[in-house]
């Protein structure tokens, strides 16, 4: 091979390179864009939380809403949070107050209010402190089947992380939200209540 063609295949092979390492930067800057790029979180509707902000106050946290119940209406479940501290050991929020609500063609009215007590329209929640508490440690999840289910916990002075929490479920039969037994398999009914739990606005 002369001299010419060799330095010519030199030169040739050199911009190949080059254009392949470009080529690889670029595509590597473009895969990291597109996994940086995350769909936003849907915005809470403002009929949702001014209904939110209605029953709890200002400083309201809407944790879910829609067709919580499976029933075709809308709900929400929102609640007054408290920041977390690192000596917490059992998962969930704490909050010291929270409320179900459902929406209806009259205005939002509430189902379930979780304060100092665990009440709805008929009286306390079955299986929980007839005692005030301070606070709840609060989780839920939904599901297609059973819709929302929310967990509680009161807070009395300490937390023990060994007590079962209280289960919230819609019961489609009595067209109300209600707690389960341990075994989250029966509905627990209401004690006395000391009010009504509904509110309109």
């Amino acid at each position: 091979m002369s001299r010419r063609l060799r330095t010519f295949s030199s030169k040739l092979f050199g911009t190949m390179a080059v254009c392949a390492l470009c080529a690889g930067a670029f595509g590597c800057g473009s895969g990291d864009q597109q996994t940086a790029a995350k769909p936003a979180e849907p915005a809470i509707p403002d009929d949702v939380q001014a209904a939110a902000t209605a029953l709890l106050g200002r400083d309201t946290t809407v944790l879910a809403y829609g067709d919580l119940a499976k029933t075709g209406t809308r709900q929400l479940l929102a609640a007054n949070l408290v920041p977390k501290t690192p000596k917490d050991t059992v998962a969930g929020t704490i909050i010291t107050r929270a409320v179900i609500a459902e929406d209806t063609p009259e205005g939002w009215h509430e189902l379930v209010r979780c304060d100092e007590h665990l009440k709805n329209a008929k009286g306390y929640l079955g299986g929980s402190p007839i005692e005030p508490v301070s606070g709840w440690k609060l989780q839920f999840e939904k599901t297609d089947v059973q819709g929302l289910n929310v967990y509680l916990i009161p807070i009395k002075g300490t937390l023990d992380p060994h007590v079962l929490p209280l289960a919230l479920r819609w019961n489609s039969a009595a067209k109300r939200y209600q707690t389960l037994d341990r075994n989250y398999e029966h509905f627990l009914p209401e004690a006395a209540s000391l009010g009504p739990a509904r509110s309109h606005f």
